[in-house]
């Protein structure tokens, strides 16, 4: 499959605004890793789908923007953005703003998700 990261970054981020878990998942390879100073370490798609239910049972009403989305090679690109929310338990607010890297295989699902955090949160 001959496809543009940042296209796909595009795509997958719209499944994540809309909450879409079964396109968020389709996204994923069985044996991708996430790796983000907010949520830790994950393997495996079953453990990032879970840490993506979990996130969004917190702050479902999530609204996240994109200052930037780049293709960085041709199985890897790169989104600089920010998201807002509200800690459905706490009502305290999250403001979050990083970058994250996207890595592909071949057919265009994610092997790997490492995500900066510009500031603890």
């Amino acid at each position: 499959m001959i496809f543009d990261p940042a296209e796909r970054i595009e795509l997958f981020h719209d499944a994540i605004n809309r909450i879409n878990y079964e396109e968020i998942e389709n996204f994923f390879a069985e044996n991708a890793t996430y790796v983000s100073n907010g949520v830790g370490d994950l393997a495996g798609r079953e453990a990032i789908m879970e840490a993506f239910r979990g996130y969004f049972d917190t702050y479902p009403d999530q609204t996240a923007s994109k200052s930037l989305v780049e293709t960085l090679t041709p199985l890897s690109g790169r989104a600089v953005w920010s998201v807002r929310a509200t800690n459905s338990k706490t009502g305290k607010p999250l403001i979050r703003e990083g970058e994250e890297t996207i890595t592909f295989d071949e057919d265009g699902r994610v092997v790997r998700v490492d995500v900066t955090d510009y500031q603890d949160f």
